[in-house]
């Protein structure tokens, strides 16, 4: 099968995806072609709790690594639409009178919501390369003395599925200038085939606009960020509200704060399947720490208890000499 098959996409759909988000498709079907898996890098402390509670946790971006996790997306779009302003206006204006200005008024009016009522969870690339050692560069940011990364499977996120209302994207590590290269080629896409946009109606133009600028503020980080590899799984409670999801208060580091926590549970009937902690994790990799083998025991008895047959073999220890 296709990979473009595996995305349940009619050809209207398929089409439209690569309009509105081109990147993001190209990194989808890429993902899908090669059969990836991704990888969260963690603590050994909540790699524990992500097995023994079936969940996985997100938080609000205004608390993530990256001080400017948002703003630095949202002032590639300001300046690359600003600059560009006239040619998108006479691509949809001519069309659908005053379409910017109100296209304008809607993502302002949600843009507070995006820098507050945002909520993320982080997963990376993974490579074979990597599956006995883990990155180097991950280990040094995340985990500290007892760091642990959760190797799983990428079916369950790159499937589309609006089981759960969150939803994976992959990052773009872009600089200003490279980011309104991108915005061009965008725009010059919404040119060559603005006839099938404008039969989508206002309404549903301007709702595929919004999300395509929502996504961009978003998904984009410095290029300095880049070996990451990142994607994102994105949850907006003030937009799309899950029923599943549900929302807690949890202290980091000396700071409550509000978390949402995904639960890790099947729901086929509505495309969600592979999530379940037995089929999705596909390998752990414990860190560079003082106490390895005890880490690798309390792991492999926890998956041992969530029905993973043989989990001592899906363990690794990373032997990079890295000292916390």
């Amino acid at each position: 099968m296709q990979p473009e098959q595996l995305l349940g996409f009619s050809a209207e759909e398929l089409t439209l995806f690569k309009i509105f988000h081109p990147h993001a498709l190209t990194k989808t079907l890429e993902a899908l072609r090669q059969g990836a898996r991704f990888v969260h890098y963690t603590n050994a402390d909540t790699a524990l709790k992500i097995i023994c509670n079936e969940e996985v946790w997100m938080r609000k971006s205004t608390c993530m690594n990256d001080f400017m996790e948002i703003e630095h997306g949202f002032d590639c779009l300001k300046r690359a639409y600003s600059n560009q302003k006239a040619k998108f206006v006479s691509v949809f204006d001519s069309a659908f009178p005053g379409f910017s200005s109100k296209l304008e008024e809607r993502f302002n009016a949600w843009l507070p919501s995006f820098r507050n009522s945002t909520y993320i969870s982080c997963i990376s690339e993974h490579d074979a390369s990597e599956d006995a050692i883990g990155r180097l560069s991950m280990w040094r940011a995340y985990g500290g003395p007892s760091g642990v990364a959760l190797v799983v499977h990428g079916g369950p996120f790159l499937r589309p599925s609006d089981a759960l209302n969150a939803f994976a994207s992959p990052v773009a590590y872009l600089s200003d200038r490279q980011f309104e290269l991108q915005y061009e080629q965008l725009l010059q896409g919404f040119e060559d085939n603005f006839l099938l946009l404008r039969d989508l109606g206002e309404d549903q133009l301007l709702h595929g606009l919004f999300e395509v600028f929502r996504l961009a503020t978003l998904c984009t980080k410095h290029p300095g960020f880049a070996e990451e590899r990142e994607w994102r799984i994105i949850y907006s409670p003030s937009l799309y509200e899950s029923a599943k999801i549900r929302p807690a208060v949890f202290t980091f580091n000396g700071v409550p704060q509000k978390i949402y926590k995904i639960p890790l549970k099947n729901v086929p009937e509505e495309g969600l399947y592979g999530i379940e902690v037995a089929e999705l994790v596909e390998r752990v990799i414990v860190g560079p720490t003082q106490f390895p083998l005890e880490i690798r025991e309390a792991l492999a008895i926890t998956l041992s208890e969530k029905g993973v047959s043989n989990p001592l073999d899906l363990i690794y220890v990373s032997d990079i000499p890295l000292r916390n």
